[in-house]
């Protein structure tokens, strides 16, 4: 069976103070190291999401409730669930841009 976690798919986290939260996977070591011996992944994700917002709010209020909080976190294989979807960079830009896309 082929390796499909690899970097730039997109995981559910199902254990932990993140379950429930997407995650992009930045790095991935299948065969573990000294003090992780097991198979893990370096990712991020969107830990508080933006609230709704409607047109009936002010500025001030519309703003606050945009904010997005990110985290950083190593995770055990066990707990990620991988999606069909990968994020995938644009090589002909020069900022790296993302497009979100399925497999």
């Amino acid at each position: 069976m082929g390796k499909f976690m690899k970097p730039g798919k997109v995981v559910m986290v199902l254990a932990g103070r993140y379950a429930g939260r997407k995650a992009v996977i930045v790095k991935n070591i299948d065969d573990g190291t000294t003090d992780r011996p097991y198979s893990h992944a370096l990712v991020a994700g969107i830990d508080r999401y933006p609230r709704k917002v409607t047109t009936t709010m002010g500025k001030k209020k519309i703003a606050k409730r945009s904010k997005i909080k990110a985290f950083v976190k190593v995770f055990n294989y066990n707990h990620l669930m991988p999606t069909r979807s990968v994020l995938i960079e644009h090589a002909h830009y020069r900022k790296m841009n993302f497009c979100y896309l399925p497999c």
